[in-house]
């Protein structure tokens, strides 16, 4: 597994080793002691699972202490846009985000830790997302950053997808204050 460290501190790329042949493939999706051995000394307790067609975004998500969660996501089939906000108020990068694209052929993960907003833009149908979580989902800890806040300044590569109410409404990053 190669882990790469990103400009924002605790949001790591992870790309498995893929072995390959005509049958098929297969990779190490976690390994405990590796994830240890680059700083990720956590522990899973919920895994989740979402079917997305193209075009649709579900983000910027967060839950706040102390149902706050780190996740490690990657895409089963399909591909999406993944971005990670740091919303850490005493960090040097917050408000800053790092884009990657997720797909069934790069088999590339992400982790998040707590404190950062996180969203994602599916860009093929039948996109299958994974997520394994830190913690416990909690409705009454959720929060949502809007998507499109313009002092974001994500590029998402689409002025129109498709959201839920909650991200229709989300928190303009001016006005958000920050649980963590």
């Amino acid at each position: 597994m190669e882990v790469i460290k990103t400009k924002i501190e605790g949001l790591l790329i992870i790309n498995p080793r893929v072995f390959g042949d005509v049958r098929g493939y297969f990779f190490e999706s976690y390994n405990d002691s590796v994830f240890k051995d680059h700083g990720i000394d956590v522990k899973f307790i919920q895994d989740n699972q979402s079917l997305s067609n193209s075009g649709v975004l579900r983000g910027l998500h967060f839950q706040a202490p102390p149902y706050d969660q780190g996740k490690l996501v990657r895409v089963i089939t399909g591909a999406v846009l993944d971005v990670a906000v740091d919303i850490r108020k005493n960090s040097p990068t917050y408000g800053e985000h790092i884009a990657i694209e997720l797909s069934e052929d790069n088999k590339t993960m992400f982790y998040i830790p707590p404190g950062f907003a996180h969203g994602f833009l599916t860009l093929k149908d039948s996109t299958i997302f994974s997520y394994k979580c830190t913690n416990l989902y909690n409705k009454a800890s959720e929060g949502t950053v809007l998507w499109n806040d313009t002092d974001l300044n994500i590029n998402w590569n689409t002025s129109n997808p498709i959201l839920s109410e909650k991200d229709l409404v989300g928190t303009k990053f001016k006005d958000f204050i920050s649980p963590f």
